[in-house]
């Protein structure tokens, strides 16, 4: 296998996949057949190795996502190692909620991620906050994300608040470990929760199965503690959820969510190989198997403003895909 990565000597690779290609799922599409192999890794991170040539079949490099697999290849996947960066400014459009000479509220589009990292080095928030705020933001947070006093994962839409000066950053950051935001999302998930209203909870940490995944943990881990009400049912196969966040840990509602036994949809990470759909129609099914992202906005955001103390409260309504999803199951 060395040699064919060998074959591209300009690229020097962090991590490799080596993987077999069962004979069942011959007629798969590789970027599908990949993404169900390696969860871990987004879907769009997954499509652009492929349009990169940073995956083989056989030792051939392969550029067409859409390409079908025979069954019983052997797969080479290499991811190319990490270098470091300083974020640039860059001239992208943002969905500004609120500004002041302190701080920023924007609406996150999902796919956006929120500061750079490997594979993502720009077109992130903090490149877009950087040309916004003509390069004033708080350093507090780094070089890497300056400003950022919070995230959202990237294929998660909505509000998020950023600091452009010192003062700011910590008093948000007080306010965060505090937990004295008031932070809510709606979500779509797999089946309906009994009861319909109540709250998660159970210490998050990292997945002793999987490091990219967190999990509900048995010891140690960070407390946590999620307040869920169903606002629509779709028969028993999905319902409109909003959670608030008592806590904020990584994939904190993903994570939750999953442990009660209803994932979100499109969540590529806690819900995939989950067996959910069975009786509905075929087009329906399909999209929501197939639905790109985790479907969860954060549409309600407020706090105490760090520098004035006037409390602030934004809210911003459900994106269009997100919309297109629950209409589709209105008619259950």
């Amino acid at each position: 296998m060395d040699a064919m990565i060998d074959a591209r000597p300009a690229v020097e690779y962090g991590t490799l996949h080596t993987l077999s290609v069962p004979a069942p799922q011959a007629g798969m599409r590789l970027d599908k057949w990949l993404a169900d192999s390696l969860p871990e890794i987004s879907r769009s991170r997954l499509k652009s190795l492929i349009e990169d040539g940073q995956v083989h079949l056989d030792g051939v490099p392969v550029a067409d996502a859409s390409r079908k697999l025979k069954g019983g290849e052997t797969c080479v996947l290499g991811i190319p190692a990490a270098a470091t960066a300083e974020p640039e400014a860059e001239a992208i459009a943002l969905d500004v909620v609120y500004e002041d000479d302190d701080l920023i509220v924007v609406n996150k589009p999902a796919g956006m991620v929120v500061h750079p990292a490997p594979g993502n080095y720009s077109a992130t928030l903090v490149n877009a906050l950087l040309h916004h705020c003509s390069l004033s933001l708080s350093g507090i947070g780094g070089v890497k994300r300056p400003g950022i006093v919070h995230r959202l994962d990237k294929d998660t839409s909505g509000l998020l608040v950023a600091a452009k000066t010192d003062a700011a950053h910590q008093g948000l950051a007080l306010q965060f470990a505090a937990h004295t935001l008031t932070r809510a999302y709606r979500a779509v998930c797999w089946g309906v929760p009994v009861p319909r209203q109540g709250e998660i909870e159970g210490n998050i940490g990292r997945s002793s199965s999987n490091r990219k995944k967190m999990a509900v943990v048995a010891g140690g881990g960070k407390p946590a503690l999620t307040r869920y009400r169903v606002q629509a049912a779709y028969g028993q196969a999905a319902a409109l959820v909003e959670c608030r966040l008592a806590t904020g840990r990584t994939h904190q509602i993903r994570v939750h969510m999953t442990s009660i036994g209803h994932p979100l949809v499109g969540d590529p990470l806690y819900g995939r190989g989950t067996q959910r759909g069975k009786g509905l129609p075929a087009d329906l099914r399909t999209r929501m198997t197939d639905f790109p992202r985790q479907a969860l906005h954060a549409f309600l955001l407020g706090f105490l403003h760090p520098i004035t103390g006037k409390s602030l409260l934004f809210e911003r309504e459900t994106p269009q895909d997100f919309n297109e999803l629950i209409s589709s199951l209105e008619g259950l």
